[in-house]
């Protein structure tokens, strides 16, 4: 994947929550939201705070989505990225 992100803008890789909730009840694909968390795969020359690699939290209406090399990537300006997880 060749993709730089402009700017104050980083692209990340939605990660997947589990199916099962903690007491084992399996939740149906319909019910479920997307993962307000995700993994940085390229970051803008402006954008500071985070780096490739990082696991950040990001606003749940924020960014682009975009696909590249038919998988699903969202592309997110700094501001919506909320913080990084240690």
């Amino acid at each position: 994947m060749n993709f730089q992100p402009l700017g104050k803008r980083v692209l990340v890789e939605r990660v997947e929550e589990t199916k099962t909730t903690a007491s084992g009840i399996i939740i149906p694909d319909n019910a479920k939201e997307k993962p307000l968390s995700g993994k940085v795969l390229a970051v803008g020359a402006e954008a500071e705070g985070v780096k490739v690699g990082d696991s950040v939290v990001f606003a749940k209406y924020g960014g682009t989505e975009v696909t590249l090399d038919d998988k699903a990537y969202l592309v997110l300006s700094i501001d919506d990225v909320l913080g990084v997880i240690k």
